[in-house]
């Protein structure tokens, strides 16, 4: 059982799109697939799930038994999860998702504190580190599922850190511009001070501790989402961010001194993926992913052409995204 999350800390560059069309695409290509939403604006929960669902699920604003909340919130209130697992929502065959909710940044502070006590020999800091881990795995075998794709969203906060700590590998995904390319330098040293600090905690403990994670996922690579070309930005800018991508990704993230001239050079490179902006109102009217859009959606003429394109992207995506985590032969579970 693979683990992998999609994570950038800069918002707006299409990671809950990518996560949500590569899981449907998987699952595609046979594999069964558990999506976890750990954005507390629960976009992807939303992308899988009908608003009236949803109002079943939310109830209320102070309490969500059947989302990821509802599984981490008693850890903290009485020290102990709920048995059995978070609940487990099924998408479609054999995909499901362990649904989101807007009030996830509540346990931030918690986990904050737990990361902090961590440092001692602090069991109960231990337990609540990892509640989010053994979560994840109760949810991945009560739904067989081979790969759990994690939408992380842009934050860098308490409930980041936790679930990284649980994972196999890293995909990032970016776009051209001033901002994915800065963010880069950032999310690179802060998931190394991470993993610095989880390894330190588990040496002062005596080593490896039941149900913790290891702490060391693996960065697979990044995948660039080419938005439309707005009429105010230059050829040129366009390029120039498109050409730091992949030395800035090696600096930063990598660390191993490579400077590849493009993303399409870059073995680090996962995808280029181009903007399909037309299909993605037809794609959420129809509540399935653009790739399986069909004239009965909308989808006719020119749009077709950008179907079967968006099928050739991703399909060769989650390819590339198998691959490099058998390369690695990276496996949790």
């Amino acid at each position: 059982m693979k683990r992998v999350a999609f994570l950038h800390n800069v918002s707006g560059v299409g990671g809950t799109t990518v996560t949500y069309h590569v899981a449907h695409m998987m699952v595609e290509m046979g594999n069964r697939v558990l999506l976890v939403d750990l954005d507390p604006q629960a976009s992807l929960t939303a992308m899988c799930l009908s608003e009236e669902r949803l109002e079943a699920l939310w109830p209320s604003a102070q309490r969500h038994e059947q989302t990821l909340l509802g599984w981490i919130q008693p850890v903290f209130e009485r020290g102990a999860a709920r048995s059995g697992g978070p609940h487990v929502e099924d998408v479609c065959d054999r995909l499901a998702i362990v649904p989101g909710d807007i009030g996830l940044s509540s346990v931030d502070e918690g986990l904050l504190n737990a990361w902090m006590r961590a440092q001692g020999q602090d069991k109960g800091a231990f337990h609540a580190l990892s509640a989010l881990n053994n979560g994840v795995s109760l949810a991945m075998m009560r739904h067989a599922a081979d790969v759990a794709l994690f939408d992380m969203g842009p934050s860098l906060g308490a409930i980041c850190r936790t679930a990284i700590a649980s994972m196999d590998g890293i995909v990032t995904p970016l776009a051209p511009d001033l901002f994915s390319t800065r963010g880069l330098g950032v999310l690179g040293s802060v998931l190394e001070d991470w993993q610095h600090g989880w390894q330190e905690r588990i040496a002062r403990n005596g080593g490896a501790l039941d149900g913790l994670a290891s702490g060391r996922a693996l960065p697979l690579g990044y995948v660039v989402l080419q938005d439309a070309m707005r009429l105010s930005r230059p050829v040129s800018t366009f390029a120039r961010w498109m050409s730091g991508l992949p030395r800035e990704y090696h600096r930063s993230v990598l660390r191993d001194g490579l400077s590849p001239a493009s993303p399409a050079e870059d073995p680090a490179c996962l995808g280029i993926l181009r903007h399909y902006r037309s299909l993605i109102p037809l794609a959420r009217d129809a509540r399935k992913p653009m790739f399986d859009l069909r004239p009965a959606d909308g989808a006719i003429g020119s749009h077709m052409q950008a179907v079967a394109r968006c099928r050739e992207d991703f399909h060769a995506l989650a390819q590339a995204i198998l691959d490099r985590m058998d390369a690695h032969g990276t496996k949790n579970g």
